[in-house]
């Protein structure tokens, strides 16, 4: 044994070669640590202690190569500022560079997934062999921060300048073949061959058949690109790269071009200098906070749903009540992630419009060449209509989806209930109305949950699990994995009107509807608020979600909170749903639809919305300050968030941000509404709802926010 450390151990082999394994101890996975950081240092030093290695062979002992950079120990030493991120990475380009720079071939043998930092230790090696169920990529964009370990200087003097920007700005891990054909890799191979395939590689690099110098040299030089392709090629990366990602919005991708423009010209070691400087900027960016805080708060948000799976018993079989656009995505959803379903209805033009939406969905994913015909049938054989309860006795699940009307929801579940065996758990789709209530209804109240899907279904990652006040344990564990069986992000949250999401939702409704009372265009509302970064502004976001379901909505959330949501005004919302404009369920709304050359509904403006809207406006129409729309929409939403932690509705700050990012499309490059007001400042935030509080309870700052605010408190440290 030449070196044994936690990280890393490197033993002789045969003919002069020593392999250089990654095993982090204590840990299922690789990654770079600082444990591993300092390790990788001293087995450079023990490579070059020991002359009698001639090449090495670089691997992993566990499933996957490097998974990365550990972001949670990393991610916090951003907080020491712009010039001690830099320092830190130059020392870390160091230990890279002595590593490249070692007098031998090295090889390494690429398992599993290599991204990040992990693929960037790939790139320092002389070449790359990879199994063919291996992924490589550089994930880091979606962090707000870019390859900082030398990626951007080693990938694109191996596959150019043009595909490393993609590379790096999609941020998507690359399969095999496409690394292969992009040239990232040297070799693609079984897995069962991964080794054998690498240390072939190295003996003829060690024979002289492969002039792994002249290789490595490659790297080390700059990139042969005269000006004007060096300006061409930039130009429109900027152009294409830009357009998608605002700087203002997501700032990482223009340091990251701005930092490959300058170093193409350069050599390794000038610049991996340059790359240090750029990525020091975006680390210390708000944006960079707010998406590494995301991804931790995702580790969070897994680790509490796996808390609550103790106790579920399996779901072989499940039903959904209601056959429509939402009962048909629900179906289409558990048969597409493996679970049999049966979705009854009353009568077959029904269960004829929930089967077609789910041969719809299955018909798209064919086209796109994401699944085989030969699977769609497979899937759609999955899922049962049916008219009656006959097949419901061996049913473990029933989701209930039928129209949003507590009457009419109470007698379906009774009649379930009556139908099923006694431990089969029954589940509400109800967006709004109480679970606890619901139950009243029902025999066995301890096996009633909500759960809680996003329309559309097939699209939006989050559900949420509702307990009401009797619901069991096994309920909530048992809806908690079907959800991840699924394939959507279970998070468990306590019974109320609107539950967590639309809870806070209608409050920003209602300072939209306030907007509108004092004069405000709600054009210019969408527009800066979508400029804030929502993907539409909430007159946008009230026609897509039905104007009579807001309506309706809005009517449980003032019944459950009168105090800041039963509104003493009649407002703009409420007139548009009298004048029989739904949005896009009958194609007018705030706005007016027609479907585009892709088929979409696109909107226009039309002039009679305004006619509506007027009876309602009691001040004089005028344009208000970007930032005055952002502060009454952001504090309404915000101070509901911070009430539901309060409440106990949702456990913590990290499940409540992800819920609005998963469930409503909150910015997140903001971070969630609890991010939001730590980086508002929590005392600035508080003297802003004191600025309005003249509007009404939902801008009064919540007791936990002056409390914070009076202990210099955040949300997260």
């Amino acid at each position: 044994m030449i070196h044994a450390g936690n990280a890393i151990s490197i033993f002789m082999l045969e003919n002069e070669i020593a392999e250089f394994r990654f095993d982090l101890q204590g840990e299922s996975v690789n990654k770079f640590n600082k444990a591993t950081i300092e390790d990788f240092q001293a087995a450079i030093a023990a490579v070059k202690a020991h002359p009698e290695i001639k090449g090495l062979l670089v691997t992993s002992a566990k499933p996957t190569f490097i998974v990365g950079a550990d972001i949670t120990e990393f991610g916090a030493s951003f907080a020491l500022g712009e010039t001690a991120i830099k320092d830190w990475l130059l020392s870390i380009h160091d230990i890279f560079n002595s590593f490249e720079d070692l007098d031998i071939p090295k090889v390494v043998a690429i398992n599993g997934t290599a991204l990040g930092g992990g693929f960037e230790m790939c790139l320092v090696c002389d070449y790359r062999v990879m199994a063919q169920s291996a992924q490589v990529g550089l994930p880091e964009i979606k962090l707000g921060i870019f390859p900082g370990f030398g990626g951007t200087v080693r990938l694109s003097r191996l596959i150019g300048t043009d595909n490393a920007i993609e590379w790096m700005a999609l941020a998507a891990p690359k399969k095999a073949a496409a690394a292969l054909k992009d040239g990232a890799v040297d070799a693609v191979v079984s897995d069962d061959k991964l080794r054998d395939a690498a240390l072939d590689l190295i003996q003829q690099a060690m024979s002289g058949r492969l002039d792994w110098k002249a290789k490595r040299q490659e790297k080390l030089v700059p990139i042969k690109l005269n000006p004007l392709e060096q300006m061409m090629t930039f130009n429109t990366a900027k152009g294409m790269v830009l357009a998608k990602a605002p700087p203002a919005q997501y700032p990482a991708p223009k340091f990251m071009l701005d930092s490959l423009q300058t170093s193409v010209t350069l050599t390794r070691d000038e610049a991996v200098k340059v790359e240090a400087e750029g990525f020091a900027k975006a680390a210390v960016t708000p944006q960079a906070e707010a998406l590494i805080g995301l991804f931790i708060n995702d580790q969070v948000v897994k680790k509490m749903a796996k808390k609550h799976e103790k106790g579920a018993h399996p779901v072989n079989q499940a039903a959904v009540l209601g056959a429509g656009i939402m009962g048909g995505g629900i179906a289409y959803q558990a048969a597409s992630k493996g679970t049999p379903i049966i979705m009854k209805d009353i009568g077959n033009p029904q269960l004829a419009l929930g089967m077609s939406e789910a041969n719809k969905l299955l018909t798209k994913q064919v086209e796109r060449k994401k699944m085989t015909p030969v699977k769609m049938g497979e899937t759609l054989a999955r899922i049962r209509p049916s008219l009656s309860y006959d097949e419901f006795k061996d049913v473990d699940i029933v989701i209930e989806a039928v129209t949003e009307n507590p009457k009419v929801k109470e007698a379906v579940l009774a009649d379930t209930e009556s139908k099923v065996r006694d431990n089969t758990i029954l589940a509400s789709n109800t967006s709004t109305i109480s679970i606890t209530r619901l139950a009243k209804a029902l025999k066995r109240p301890e096996n009633f949950v909500g759960m809680h899907f996003f329309n559309p279904v097939h699209m939006m990652p989050l559900v949420e699990v509702i307990r009401g006040e009797h619901t069991s344990e096994e309920a909530v564990a048992t809806t908690v994995v079907l959800a991840q069986k699924m394939g959507k992000t279970p998070i468990v949250v306590n019974d109320c009107p609107g539950f967590l999401v639309n809870r806070v939702l209608f409050p920003y409704f209602g300072a939209f509807d306030l907007l509108l009372k004092d004069g405000a265009d709600f054009q210019q509302i969408d527009k800066v608020m979508e400029k804030f970064g929502w993907p539409m502004g909430p007159a946008y976001l009230m026609d897509v979600v039905g104007i009579d379901t807001g309506v309706h909505g809005a009517e449980v959330m003032a019944e459950g909170f009168p105090d800041r949501m039963k509104p003493d005004f009649k407002g703009s919302i409420q007139s548009m749903y009298e004048a029989n404009r739904l949005g896009q369920k009958n194609d007018l709304g705030f706005y007016k639809y027609a479907l585009d050359k892709k088929g979409k509904k696109a909107k226009t403006i039309d002039p009679t919305a305004y006619d509506i809207i007027a009876p309602v406006v009691t001040s004089e129409k005028r344009e208000f300050d970007a930032q005055e729309i952002i502060d009454r929409m952001m504090i309404a939403l915000c101070n509901e968030t911070v009430r539901c932690l309060e409440d106990n509705i949702v456990a913590t700050p990290n499940e409540a941000d992800m819920a609005m990012i998963m469930g409503i499309g909150f910015p997140p490059f903001r971070g969630g509404p609890c991010r939001y007001v730590d980086q508002t400042g929590v005392a600035e935030y508080v003297a802003l709802c004191n600025q309005y509080a003249h509007l009404g309870k939902a801008y009064e700052a919540p007791q936990l926010l002056r409390d914070m605010a009076d202990n210099n408190q955040k949300f997260y440290g």
